[in-house]
């Protein structure tokens, strides 16, 4: 039974202790800071866990992997507008040719980095295309620097994208695809500082620029090639892959997890967690913002044109994984907690658009900070599946400049910002903003002055909130929190006025 939190009660109690004097939002709907590209929306699917097969993939009742429908049409709802594969570290790996042809030739391997289970190849480049073709998204490709050749990867490449006779195209054509995928993005290597090879930028840069030469032009095909970029804040990574290939690269390949622990120790738990632990993991959220700046600036001294991409190809919160689950599968659960950080992101996103034009969250099913959770039969949308689903408005969309009075959050002498924010407007004139109170305690009232509109109504909100910071979804209850409408928005004297309960998520149009 569909269990909605009684919204009346939550705005309630959160308004008794909002602040006496509204914070201030000024909105330039005269000014455009950018396009606010639909591909920072993207998503990731790694041989991991229970990410492709049990995920995308299901047995059928012969045994043989189909993708699963209900998936692909949540997906499809919620609209993927490119997806990243084979990996993630399981892309250098990754042998392209074992995962063609007839699925019982197929060779098996041990996925020795994630499990140890075994790989048996079910699931190779014609099924992801297909899947990605159900999706009607655009596919990521990551080819194998760290333990592959450059003939592997050309190949690879080759057979893809090949229009007319050649080697690789009349295998494609004797494996049942005539046409060519036509696929433009190119990951050259994932990882390669750490599980991709942990080489020396230095090392890497001159390898690159050796692999990249033989991603050939076919057809109206040219690669978009994506290098392998820094984690997290590793600036010299930056510098010196920039500095000595950055005239062959397209797009550079930042990684970031938001951790609430450490890598060494404890990363902390998805929904077993107190106050202490919703603010680090708010606070560490943001420092994505001083990541793309950093990273931006360093780039912009090689690229003053600013012609590549600053992608964040991996991102999102990491959790110890659900007790129980098997070792190595990344399994987690998705509270309020991850649908407010995964906002906060995207708005950080959209303050760099002048540099930063893809992202992909880790990951899309069942791994990490998962879209949706599967469960045999059963399907379930995740907290941040919701997020994604109220930020769709913004997609391709003009973002507009604005000013915020951030507020603060106070947690045992320390503070952090409360409020984020996102607005724009479509091509039909339509004004969206977003905006998110990551404060558990306290509701802010927000007054937002929109220069250049005179604002008549608010035409619809939705609202995505709860009693407790650790509310989730789960297979028998997985409606416990999703959007609801939210009526706690007004036009006062041409000022929009929100009223904007603790911990939450909204989203209007005007």
């Amino acid at each position: 039974m569909k269990y909605l939190i009684p919204l009346c009660a939550v705005v309630a109690a959160s308004l008794m202790s909002a602040a006496d004097e509204p914070q201030k939002l000024t909105v330039d709907t005269t000014e455009s800071s950018g396009v606010i590209s639909r591909h920072l929306y993207g998503h990731f699917a790694e041989h991991l866990g229970r990410g492709i097969y049990d995920g995308f993939w299901k047995k059928d009742a012969d045994g043989q992997y189909v993708v699963r429908d209900d998936v692909v049409a949540s997906m499809k709802e919620l609209g993927v507008p490119n997806l990243r594969w084979p990996g993630g570290c399981f892309a250098d790996y990754y042998f392209w040719e074992h995962g063609i042809g007839p699925k019982e030739d197929r060779p098996s391997v041990v996925n020795n980095l994630w499990g140890g289970v075994t790989e048996d190849n079910s699931v190779g480049t014609h099924e992801f295309m297909e899947l990605v073709a159900e999706l009607e998204t655009e596919p990521i490709v990551v080819g194998n620097v760290g333990s592959g050749t450059v003939e592997d990867m050309a190949n690879w490449w080759q057979y893809i994208n090949h229009p007319g006779e050649s080697p690789m195209a009349k295998l494609r054509r004797e494996n049942g695809r005539e046409d060519p995928w036509n696929v433009s993005f190119w990951g050259v290597g994932n990882e390669s500082w750490g599980c991709g090879g942990n080489m020396r930028p230095e090392y890497y840069a001159d390898l690159y620029r050796r692999f990249a030469t033989f991603l050939h032009s076919y057809g109206d095909t040219k690669a978009f090639r994506i290098a392998t970029g820094p984690a997290g804040a590793d600036y010299n990574w930056t510098e010196v892959v920039m500095e000595r290939a950055g005239n062959m690269i397209d797009g550079i390949d930042l990684h970031h997890y938001t951790l609430d622990g450490s890598w060494t120790t404890h990363k902390g738990q998805a929904v077993n967690f107190d106050e202490g632990g919703w603010f680090r993991l708010m606070g560490r959220t943001q420092e994505m913002d001083e990541l793309l700046t950093n990273h931006s600036a360093i780039m912009d001294a090689h690229d003053p044109e600013k012609r590549v991409w600053l992608i964040v190809g991996e991102w999102g919160t990491w959790h110890e994984q659900e007790e129980g689950s098997t070792p190595g599968f990344l399994y987690q659960q998705n509270t309020l907690r991850d649908a407010l950080t995964a906002s906060i992101t995207l708005d950080i996103f959209h303050q760099h658009l002048d540099r930063v034009k893809m992202a992909n969250i880790a990951q899309t099913i069942n791994v990490l900070q998962a879209m949706i959770l599967t469960d045999g039969e059963r399907m379930l949308r995740t907290p941040t599946y919701h997020t994604f689903d109220m930020y769709k408005v913004h997609r391709e969309a003009k973002a507009l400049p604005f000013e915020l009075d951030r507020g603060e959050y106070e947690y045992e002498g320390e503070s952090i910002p409360a409020l984020s924010a996102t607005a724009s407007i479509d091509d039909a004139g339509r004004i969206h903003i977003s905006l998110t109170n990551i404060d558990p305690n306290a509701s802010r009232v927000v007054e937002v002055d929109l220069k250049g509109m005179d604002a008549k109504k608010v035409r619809w909100g939705k609202i995505l909130t709860a009693d407790a910071m650790n509310t989730h979804n789960t297979f028998d209850a997985p409606d416990t929190l999703v959007p609801q409408d939210f009526s706690g928005a007004k036009v006062e004297g041409g000022k929009l006025v929100v009223e904007l309960p603790a911990k939450s998520l909204v989203t209007l149009e005007l």
